[in-house]
Order: structure tokens, then sequence, then C-alpha cells
């Protein structure tokens, strides 16, 4: 008999306050290749532009209460340095040269961590966030021997 209980944990989504929703939701749909049917709200103001099972939340500022404050934007704690997201893919460089011929906005190309085995890269978004993609160096080596 199985003890250990069913799995609960289906996927996490970052959410990310937004100066202006429509150009950040045409952002992730035109550069990153997110698909996103809809934006909600009156006026538009929220969206969740999905890609591979992966889902961003985007919230222009003054939906969570904020009134409109677009202070309240400070990506990754306001430093423009700190990640934002880190995104796990299957092939980094791959994902590099596709944002980069679609003119995304690159924060650093791609670059082995030994560290902790991956190979990574960074865009910035319209707002500042500074979202990184990533594979695992050795699981990447074994698919591709």
């Amino acid at each position: 008999m199985n003890d250990k209980p069913a799995r609960q944990f289906l996927a996490v989504a970052p959410l990310f306050r937004v100066a202006a929703i429509e150009p950040a939701t045409a952002y992730c749909r035109d550069v990153l290749g997110f698909t996103a049917e809809r934006i909600w709200g009156e006026p538009p103001c929220f969206s969740m532009p999905h890609r591979d099972g992966l889902t961003i939340m985007l919230s222009e500022a003054g939906m969570l209460s904020e009134a409109g404050d677009k202070s309240r934007i400070q990506p990754n704690g306001g430093d423009g340095e700190s990640l934002g997201a880190y995104i796990w893919v299957m092939d980094a460089d791959a994902l590099f040269a596709e944002f980069k011929a679609n003119g995304a906005q690159v924060a650093y190309e791609p670059t082995d961590r030994p560290f902790y085995g991956n190979r990574e890269f960074a865009i910035r978004d319209l707002d500042g966030y500074v979202i990184a993609f990533a594979h695992d160096i050795a699981a990447k080596a074994a698919r591709h021997p």
C-alpha cells in the first residue's frame, strides 16, 4: 500500500504588476510567443498569457486595490537586476534565438552556471522585469548525446 498522498501541486504563476495591460500582454504574445485569449476587467486590467503549460499573470497597477498607483510597479524589488522569475525550459539556446529574433530586450545572453548546472539567459520586459530561462546542462546532454 502506498501511503504517499496524491500529487497536489500543479503549477505556479508569477504575478507581475504592469503599467499598461495591453502592451504588456502584447509583449508576451508577440515577443515571447505566449497565447493570450483574453484581458479581463472594465477597463481592461488583467491577463494570463500562457505557453507550454506555463502561465504568467499580468495585473495593471490599480487592479489589486492600489488605486492606480503606478509607483507600486517595482520589478524584482526595485533594483532592476534581481530576477522576477526563473523558468526551466528544454533548450535555452533555441529559445534565446527565438526571443532575440522577435525583438526581446536581452538582460544577458546564454551563460553556463556550473555552480548549479544550468545554462541560462534573461530578458527584460516592458516594465523592467528580468525573467531568466534555463535548461539543465546534463539533462540536455542526455537528450542530445
